[in-house]
């Protein structure tokens, strides 16, 4: 069945890749041993590190949060009725999750329990960090700039520490002034009794901002559910206790922050209340005492009944006025105070115009900036991008509130305009009363305007002096913050997972790293992905290091590799008239003459006459390993045409159908002398004479001899050298394939190493060479035995 080109060519691939995958799998299982022992130290060394890493616990807290936007829980309470607009902006669960996160209200966490410096006990491997540590530091003054310190304390027999650091190695006494550069003046505590003095104690200090950013980074706040108010914090730290100490004080300081941020819109509004009072009480006494000297003056005593009836149809028309009146008094401070440069960035009083929700909401919205950019203040100058923005956005806000306060005062304006034209209809029939009368009703009108502001300014201080008494924060813990009774880091399963996938991966990535750096050829499938030519013999590593390894006797496996190759060449060399053949390779050391000796040899052992031929003129090393002699050979036959072959071949002792044919002296100019005229003729002559010609050529890697010589073969044999021959040089072969500069290929490979997982293991049945047949145990003996008797 034919088969397509194509699909030829993918199966070779393909049974390539798997071939190689079995190679790098059988290299893998033959250092199985070693993989062991890789895991066997993957898994210690995780178990060290499980032992002697500092675990990391998870400590949790959960607060709600009275957010007006989704329906919050801690609403004011209802007995104050309208006057929980007194205490500040609405709540918004994202905004509250940020201001946990800031890293203002993080440094007053670390200012007030100290993060910055811990303590530690020496241990074997690693330091045991203290919580409530024997000893403490108390600084005095701090320096401007603390570089991140170590300190190591050594408690000494006399009441005394050691004091090492990197920079000096003294001794101090508790509770005295000690002054160290970048660090500054502080003085060392004893909490309790005397320190071990066979233990060695130490404490870090770092910077405030050092140890703000590594909360930060420790701390995560999150809205997890955006159905509910609800805000999880999670802290990861080494010391449960410790951690859920932290996050109850961060809790507390953002708790009482939001009260203090409450407490500042409350005073702010007392403070604006009681100057009107005070303002306005002067003008009610003033006023007073005018309606009292114009009694006493006029002596009026009781007013008629025409101007009874007068005051009381004038009542609620007074009434009304007065209430108008007491807005646009209160418009015009409110005013004034914006336009205070000095109080531009005070914030304003709260909810002061009840019936005005737009103007409150402008005022709850300033307030909370104003806030916002005092406490960025504290880490950042003015001239800080956040700053600027900030500041742009309140101008804006202010602008907009002296918009409201004036469309507020024009439409109550235009309301007490009203209210005044009414009045003068009843002015004119206050002209019939007598005139003191008519003068006292003007007064008594005034100070019904005037006492009606004043209380009103008098209930809305004592409403805001209870409503600041029962602030209450805007949020509730939920959840105290609680550490998780194991720790989350590291995880045991994980770390010995990894430690075993380690020690697993490692053996196998060095094999596999092996094998991909190898530059030299190391088994059949390096060959057979570059080249197409056949491979038709392979030659085992001679341990012994003999140049023949194939006696007439030997069943070593070598020998038995040479007769399998005697047998492949009968496949390529069917005509009687192919008789010649070329041994090459692509450099010197890859074992031409070696294959030649034994070659030749396994062939003369089946009654063929065979001749070598020494032809590396360059570097002829073939006489040699056969302990002949070198002075007369081709080179003398090519030059002296008087010379006869007859002269030349010499018998060897290996065998009686074994001949050589040396090279003879080195020409300097080995390609020419091959090219000799006299060539042809020897070929020619020696194909009659002998069964087979085995020509030892230079390599055809380096030089073109060999490649001269083709054409006198019948069939060249590459020799490729297990572990030697680069995998490059193979091209050299599949070039000489496709340019068909060769009449016959085929590859044999050389020196193989006989070991598992490299793509050879024979199985022939037999030793290595110089071992013959095993040695028969006592059982075969003694049926050896048996049948000879």
């Amino acid at each position: 069945m034919d088969i397509n080109p194509q699909d030829a060519q993918l199966l070779s691939e393909k049974t390539e890749t798997m071939f190689d995958f079995k190679r790098i799998l059988g290299k893998i299982l033959f250092i199985w041993p070693w993989i062991l022992l890789s895991i066997c130290l993957g898994m210690s060394a995780s178990w060290f590190y499980l032992r002697y890493k500092t675990p990391l616990y998870n400590i949790t807290a959960r607060i709600l949060v009275n957010d007006d936007k989704k329906g919050g829980v801690l609403g004011q309470n209802d007995v104050l009725g309208d006057m929980g607009g007194l205490l500040g902006a609405k709540n918004s669960v994202d905004n509250e999750v940020e201001i946990l996160k800031t890293k203002d209200l993080l440094r007053k966490v670390v200012l007030d329990m100290r993060l910055n410096v811990r303590y530690f006990k020496k241990g074997n491997i690693r330091d045991i960090e203290f919580y409530n540590s024997p000893f403490s530091v108390v600084f005095l003054k701090e320096a401007d700039t603390i570089y991140k310190s170590t300190c190591v304390l050594k408690p000494l027999a006399n009441a005394k520490l050691s004091l090492k650091t990197d920079v000096i190695d003294t001794v101090v006494n508790y509770d005295k002034p000690i002054f160290l550069k970048n660090i500054g003046l502080f003085q060392i505590h004893r909490n309790g009794a005397l320190l071990d003095v066979k233990e060695e104690y130490s404490f870090s200090i770092n910077s405030v901002d050092a140890e703000v950013s590594d909360l930060l980074a420790n701390i995560t706040v999150a809205a997890t559910n955006t159905q509910v108010t609800i805000i999880d914090l999670s802290m990861k730290h080494p010391i449960p206790r410790k951690g859920e100490d932290v996050l109850n004080k961060l809790i507390q300081k953002y708790v009482q922050g939001n009260i203090d941020d409450k407490n500042i819109i409350a005073d702010s509004t007392i403070k604006f209340i009681k100057n009107r009072l005070a303002y306005i009480g002067g003008e009610l006494g003033d006023l007073e005492g005018n309606i009292q000297g114009f009694k006493e003056r006029n002596k009026l005593v009781e007013m008629s009944e025409q101007t009874k009836m007068l005051v009381q149809n004038t009542a609620q028309y007074v009434k009304d006025l007065s209430q108008i009146e007491t807005q646009l008094n209160i418009l015009k401070s409110l005013k004034d105070y914006l336009n205070d440069e000095s109080r531009n960035k005070r914030v304003l009083p709260s909810s002061i115009l009840l019936t005005d929700a737009v103007f409150n909401g402008l005022v709850e919205r300033y307030n909370r900036l104003l806030l916002e950019r005092d406490n960025l203040l504290i880490s950042v100058t003015e001239t800080n991008p956040q700053i600027v923005n900030l500041d742009a956005q309140i101008i804006n806000l202010r602008s907009d509130l002296l918009s409201n306060l004036e469309n507020t005062q024009r439409t109550l304006t235009i309301n007490r305009d009203g209210l005044r034209k009414q009045m003068a209809n009843i002015e004119g029939d206050m002209k019939q009363v007598p005139e003191v009368e008519r003068n006292y009703l003007e007064l008594a009108r005034q100070q019904q305007i005037k006492q009606q502001l004043y209380l009103f300014l008098m209930q809305k201080n004592e409403e805001t002096e209870i409503s600041k008494t029962a602030n209450l924060s805007n949020s509730k813990v939920i959840d105290s913050p609680k550490s998780d009774v194991s720790y989350f880091s590291p995880k045991r399963p994980i770390v010995l997972l990894i430690g075993f996938i380690v020690g697993l991966l490692v053996p196998m990535l060095i094999v596999y790293l092996r094998e991909l750096m190898n530059t030299r050829v190391e088994s059949k499938a390096d060959i057979s992905k570059i080249t197409e030519v056949s491979i038709i013999g392979e030659i085992s590593h001679d341990k012994i290091g003999d140049n023949l390894v194939t006696a007439s006797n030997s069943r070593s496996a070598i020998s038995e590799q040479f007769r399998a190759l005697r047998t492949n060449l009968a496949f390529y060399l069917r005509d009687k008239d192919e008789k010649i053949i070329l041994l090459t390779s692509s450099m010197s050391g890859e074992g031409k003459s070696f294959v030649a000796i034994n070659l030749g040899n396994i062939l003369a052992l089946t009654g063929k006459k065979v001749l070598l031929m020494e032809l590396d003129l360059r570097k002829p090393g073939l006489s040699y390993k056969l302990g002949m002699s070198n002075t007369n050979g081709f080179t003398n036959y090519s030059l002296d045409e008087n010379l006869k072959i007859e002269n030349l071949i010499k018998p060897l002792d290996i065998h009686p159908n074994l001949f050589l044919l040396s090279s003879g002296p080195i020409p300097p100019n080995p390609a020419e002398t091959i090219m000799s005229s006299r060539t042809d003729a020897l070929m020619n002559e020696l194909r009659t004479q002998f069964d087979y010609i085995i020509i030892d050529a230079p390599p055809i890697g380096l030089v073109t001899d060999a490649q001269l010589l083709s054409k006198y073969a019948s069939l060249c044999l590459y020799l490729v050298r297990q572990n030697y021959t680069f995998k490059e040089q193979i091209n050299i072969i599949q070039n000489l394939y496709i340019n068909k500069k060769m009449r016959k290929m085929g590859i044999v490979i050389n020196d193989i190493q006989q070991r598992k997982g490299y793509g050879y293991g024979y199985g022939y049945g037999y030793g290595e060479y110089g071992a013959d047949m095993p040695k028969q145990n006592w059982l075969q003996r003694l049926l050896s035995k048996a049948k000879k008797s």
